[in-house]
């Protein structure tokens, strides 16, 4: 398939049922989704997101309760990343879709400071959803990390940083008027992968020289963690169990964003 084509035939798929199961228990553990939630999914185009587009997709044609669905792409202006064809992907699906273009990467140079380029395209992307779901009526933003993010995180958090944080499964924004939910929580990112291979998902690539040039601590912990898995096939089990108190809404101050 060359790059930038969709595939006409394959706009909406059915997730593999392990994964449609973890993200249903997630969504209930965590109350994540509630009779008559707006709920707008930030789509990046990776592997994750699409995943999570189409697991919500199902949910919302089998779910007991009814939400409303609509999904927002941030385009950070990088010449290595193009997300334009998720516009044709989501008209399709018929969905309602917010396509935002900032120059994120450019405005770093002069804006960014003390942060790495991560966090700042990360805070700065994030700003924008909160900015399109507020003005749009969204009361419920649905990001795409999973069981691997949210390990990783907490280990950084405590190798480098000293402190015991994760990031949030459902939890309302500083401002009080946005709620975020991770319904991939319970998933593993290999599952991820797989879904979008067998699918075919249109995976939209991102490949950012900047994100390479920083300290790699993120890759490094990610290698760490597969390598005691390898030894340890509860590894990720454990940590979750370590996380829950974390994840958890009613501990103000003790989520990483």
């Amino acid at each position: 398939m060359k790059e930038g084509v969709l595939p006409i035939n394959n706009f909406r798929v059915q997730p593999p049922k392990p994964l449609f199961t973890a993200a249903g228990r997630a969504i209930g553990d965590y109350a994540m989704i509630k009779e008559g939630d707006r709920i707008l999914l930030g789509l990046s185009g990776g592997k994750d997101s699409l995943s999570l587009l189409h697991i919500l997709l199902h949910l919302r044609d089998k779910a007991p309760i009814r939400f409303e669905l609509a999904c927002c792409t941030v385009d950070p202006q990088s010449p290595e990343y193009d997300p334009s064809p998720l516009k044709a992907y989501v008209a399709v699906l018929g969905l309602p879709y917010f396509y935002e273009s900032q120059p994120i990467v450019a405005s770093a140079a002069t804006q960014m400071q003390g942060d790495s380029f991560c966090a700042y395209c990360s805070r700065m992307r994030r700003g924008i959803l909160y900015r399109v779901a507020r003005e749009n009526g969204y009361g419920v933003l649905a990001l795409a990390q999973h069981l691997d993010d949210f390990a990783e995180t907490f280990m950084m958090s405590a190798f480098f940083g000293g402190k015991l944080r994760t990031m949030g499964a459902n939890y309302v924004n500083d401002a009080g008027d946005v709620r975020v939910i991770r319904p991939l929580v319970y998933a593993r990112e290999r599952q991820m992968r797989d879904f979008a291979e067998r699918a075919p998902l249109p995976v939209i690539f991102e490949n950012c020289p900047a994100c390479f040039a920083l300290p790699m601590q993120r890759y490094q912990i990610k290698q760490l963690l597969a390598e005691q898995e390898r030894h340890h096939p509860q590894l990720f089990a454990n940590l979750l169990t370590a996380m829950r108190p974390l994840m958890s809404n009613h501990l103000p101050g003790k989520s990483i964003a």
